[in-house]
């Protein structure tokens, strides 16, 4: 079992990143000219698609974020030794995502994760729920629900890994939560 969280943690990460690079990048003021809302102000049954704070900026963001987590995982899995997570199994996630071309990683961690995320917050506003307002348990999950779709195609997880990246993913969103919060990076506790 030990195993098969370390394979999530090591094939997630760079979604992970993704999904926390906007409130990092809104505190970012040069990234302040991409502040600009995807739904471009429009509404749907009267209500915003997504609202302002999903933005070209927090896209960014998220893709340069999971670019540079693929990137510190391949500068590892080259010069530390490449993870033995598969040992002796038919597939080797790392080797599948080691040698995929990075960008094409990257974007679909970033894309999947905030998407995800972007879907969950057209909901949001259509329940009429504020945005930023907590929406347990469907914010703990969306980017890695997004980010498991669009990734698997170069993936290919089993059943047991996306359980488990669920799992371990949603844990760790709620303790990421907690401590931005506590940082003054998130409005709320979870």
């Amino acid at each position: 079992m030990s195993q098969l969280i370390s394979i999530a943690i090591w094939i997630f990460i760079p979604a992970g990143l993704a999904n926390m690079a906007p409130v990092i990048a809104n505190k970012i003021p040069l990234l302040g000219v991409l502040n600009i809302p995807i739904d471009g102000g429009k509404t749907f049954r009267g209500r915003r698609i997504f609202g302002n704070n999903k933005t070209l900026r927090g896209f960014f963001a998220g893709f340069v974020f999971a670019l540079f987590g693929i990137l510190l995982q391949r500068w590892l899995w080259r010069n530390a030794g490449a993870p033995c997570f598969q040992c002796g199994q038919d597939i080797d996630y790392s080797a599948q995502l080691m040698t995929t071309n990075i960008f094409l990683v990257a974007t679909l961690y970033s894309v999947g994760a905030l998407g995800g995320d972007v879907i969950e917050s057209f909901f949001k506003r259509q329940l009429g729920k504020k945005s930023g307002s907590a929406w347990f348990p469907f914010d703990q999950v969306d980017y890695i629900l997004g980010g498991l779709l669009l990734t698997w195609p170069v993936v290919r997880y089993s059943g047991a890994l996306a359980l488990t990246i669920v799992a371990v993913f949603f844990v760790l969103h709620i303790i990421s939560t907690i401590i931005g919060y506590g940082l003054g990076l998130k409005d709320a506790p979870i």
